[in-house]
């Protein structure tokens, strides 16, 4: 994380405590479920993964200061070119266009995929997204969901806390097993129906 955008530079930071989402188990909740099964937006993966990056950048009346800075930016998108990093896209129809409603990103290491960030532009966008990803991971045999730190956000997905050491042992081996993000041969509907029985 950088202190700011304008930061040159960038640190590594190991919280005590690690914040994780369960994703088999994520709780949905009622309305969101509702939003997500009625197609309210239409998500994509690995379609706006610089869009997404620099709409979780923006500085909101929430957050005035972003920890993502030009450096992370740039090596993130490096690491999406790789395959590493990957994308969730919500998008809506407004007056015929296709329009970004949000989304998020993160890195893909093995079982582990750590949750960088989440934006949105169009109300529960980014929610939804997190609904997809998970059903996404669960597909793929993904086996933790990383992200970082929880919040009262993430709190109402059933985020919960495990200690620094017990996260870095859960991983070793996790990091070296195979998952697959793409799923080339299923498509989105597929994926979520699955995921939500």
């Amino acid at each position: 994380m950088a202190e700011s955008a304008d930061d040159v530079e960038f640190n590594f930071y190991r919280p005590e405590m690690r914040g994780i989402l369960p994703i088999k188990n994520l709780h949905i909740p009622k309305k969101l479920l509702k939003t997500v099964q009625n197609k309210t937006y239409h998500v994509t993966i690995n379609q706006a993964f610089t869009e997404i990056i620099d709409g979780c950048a923006l500085s909101s009346k929430d957050r005035e200061n972003t920890w993502i800075n030009k450096e992370i930016r740039d090596v993130f998108i490096e690491l999406h070119e790789l395959g590493h990093a990957h994308s969730v896209e919500c998008w809506e129809e407004i007056d015929g266009k296709k329009i970004l409603a949000g989304g998020l990103y993160g890195l893909a290491i093995g079982q582990v995929f750590c949750g960088e960030s989440m934006v949105s532009f169009s109300k529960n966008a980014s929610k939804v997204a997190l609904v997809h990803l998970c059903a996404r991971l669960y597909s793929g045999g993904f086996q933790l969901l990383d992200t970082q730190y929880i919040n009262d956000h993430l709190k109402q997905f059933g985020a919960y806390e495990t200690p620094q050491e017990k996260y870095e042992e859960q991983i070793k081996d996790l990091m070296k097993k195979p998952s697959d993000f793409i799923l080339n041969e299923i498509n989105e509907d597929q994926i979520l129906q699955e995921y939500l029985k």
